[in-house]
């Protein structure tokens, strides 16, 4: 147990919040969860109302990028409690991130104690309605205040919660993908795998040029050879090839550790689908396409938890996936995945967190 000093807001924002029109990340709740490392060692934390943080000019992480971050959800359940999926999850690959950019760990146990006072604090704040949830953001970074590339003696952890909708305007609808060839996000040995600032200001003009061509994200290919299949901007990516699931492997370094992923490739065994994590390239997809075999492509990620890809375009050609619509294997696994995290399907797999009211 630890020592969590509670602060509760004069006021609420909620009333002012446009509860049928929601989008992602515009509306943040009334409370947030702070802790400090300082002298080798990280402070019970503090939740307080939400609001700005002061800030000095020299502070290390707006010169320098010294800062991570993860993404999950809360939802409510259908008996009326607040499921959580998988937090330990973000908790552990929070730390893998910070090992990167030189950020100390923080305890899952502290991490899973902080999170939950916090959202039993602002639990009005998870959304009732089917579609809807509350998503968590917690973020680490060096707040020293020098000028000088090293990394900071002091540090922040900040949780936040904000009530969101769908991650893509389109929901379920399949999106439309640009494959990039003229960018790169990630090499072997750099950031690809961490939640990290760099990681995603890398992404942004490709992002935007996407955008303005009228497509969804950017499917990333590896930085070397232009060839091999990574991930997109936003969520891991998956390939339906004939009866088996194809996704890229972890290995390269430059692909996140989804948890969402992780839990889709889990399920699809247990359903009996053949599941392989190998390196796939560009033009075996194009191709698997051009046979009849390439049956549907999705994304998975916490934001959208599962996002049907109906079309990619890569070197002036563009080809439509299952006439833009959803798979039979993408719907199963939002409807499995959905189900759990609502409390529609028992909690088989123990993935669900339950946060008491």
């Amino acid at each position: 147990m630890y020592d969590i000093k509670i602060s509760k807001s004069e006021t609420t924002k909620f009333e002012s919040v446009n509860w049928d029109n929601l989008g992602f990340g515009k509306y943040f709740s009334d409370h947030v969860y702070i802790s400090e490392y300082k002298d080798g060692k990280w402070n019970d934390g503090e939740i307080i109302p939400y609001g700005p943080i002061p800030t000095e000019p020299a502070m290390c992480t707006l010169h320098y990028g010294q800062t991570i971050f993860e993404g999950l959800k809360a939802f409510r359940a259908v008996d009326g409690g607040i499921n959580v999926f998988r937090p330990e999850k973000n908790a552990n690959r929070l730390n893998t991130s910070g090992k990167l950019v030189c950020i100390p760990p923080f305890d899952v146990n502290h991490f899973l104690e902080g999170l939950t006072k916090l959202i039993q604090i602002d639990n009005k704040w998870v959304p009732s309605q089917r579609g809807h949830s509350l998503y968590i953001r917690p973020l680490v970074y060096g707040d020293g205040n020098f000028l000088g590339v090293h990394s900071s003696p002091t540090f922040k952890l900040i949780i936040m919660t904000s009530p969101v909708a769908s991650y893509y305007p389109e929901g379920l609808a399949p999106v439309k993908i640009l494959v990039a060839k003229d960018f790169v996000r990630a090499v072997r040995g750099g950031l690809g795998s961490a939640k990290t600032a760099a990681n995603y200001a890398a992404s942004l003009l490709a992002g935007d040029t996407a955008k303005k061509a009228g497509y969804s994200q950017v499917l990333w290919l590896d930085a070397v050879n232009r060839h091999f299949v990574d991930e997109v901007g936003a969520m891991n990516i998956m390939f339906v090839i004939n009866d088996e699931l194809v996704t890229p492997p972890l290995d390269s370094g430059t692909i996140l550790r989804g948890v969402t992923r992780e839990s889709v490739l889990e399920l699809a065994r247990d359903f009996g689908i053949k599941v392989s994590e190998r390196p796939i390239t560009i033009d075996e997809v194009f191709e698997a396409n051009k046979k009849g075999e390439l049956k549907e492509v999705f994304g998975t990620g916490t934001a959208a938890v599962i996002s049907p890809v109906g079309q990619l375009h890569y070197n002036d050609e563009t080809i439509i996936i299952n006439n833009m619509e959803i798979g039979p294997v993408a719907q199963k696994m939002y409807d499995t995945i959905t189900g759990m995290q609502y409390g529609e399907i028992k909690d088989e797999k123990g993935w669900i967190y339950k946060i008491k009211i």
